[in-house]
């Protein structure tokens, strides 16, 4: 479970790093963090170069061999070719499952 909580977190640091070197200077309009222990956490962020970030996570089957971390989120930004990229996922038990319209899909 714990790779799966540091997967999750390379995950949201490569979302949310900088495509180009002109974003590096963007600046943070909005950060948000809510970390409640065993009930889960959720946290969100907007920068000024247009990268959005949110995610909320918990804990199902407390207690129980199924144990799991729950994840839902979403995430966009404007890539080097001007198109604005949206991505929603959930990662749980079943893994990583991205979602967005630039994705291509299992045949």
């Amino acid at each position: 479970m714990k790779s799966f909580i540091v997967f999750a977190l390379i995950v949201a640091a490569v979302a949310a790093a900088p495509q180009n070197p002109a974003d590096a200077g963007a600046k943070i309009l909005r950060n948000d963090l809510d970390n409640i222990g065993i009930e889960g956490y959720q946290y969100a962020y907007e920068t000024s170069n247009g990268i959005k970030q949110e995610e909320q996570g918990q804990l199902a089957n407390v207690g129980t061999e199924n144990e799991a971390i729950q994840v839902r989120g979403q995430f966009s930004y404007v890539g080097p070719d001007g198109v604005a990229y949206s991505v929603t996922y959930v990662a749980d038990e079943n893994g990583f499952q991205p979602q967005g319209a630039h994705i291509p899909k299992a045949a």
